[in-house]
């Protein structure tokens, strides 16, 4: 019959059973406005501010035909646009 010998594992892995020092973790990654300079953000809110800018170009013109229509136009475009924007920053952005 073969003899077995016992290992104590703390004898053949000593370093593997301390505990190691508690590490101090910084986060460089809190909210900021700056994140909210997107390059598609401000080429949407660009052109939205371009064309009520226009709008008013028109109005002072006296164009009023044109206006209306820009009007009617923009009561759709501008809830769409600023909830797509704000689903897309939501979306894209890393928490």
């Amino acid at each position: 019959m073969r003899k077995t010998k016992e290992f104590i594992f703390r004898n053949i892995f000593p370093s593997s059973l301390t505990r190691p020092r508690p590490l101090k973790a910084y986060s460089f990654v809190p909210f900021s406005p700056l994140a909210m300079l997107d390059p598609t953000i401000l080429i949407i809110g660009g052109i939205v501010l371009g064309i009520a800018f226009i709008e008013q170009i028109l109005e002072r013109w006296g164009v009023i035909d044109l206006v209306d229509q820009f009007a009617k136009v923009m009561r759709f475009i501008l809830p769409v646009t600023f909830y797509s924007a704000l689903i897309y920053f939501f979306a894209t952005f890393i928490f």
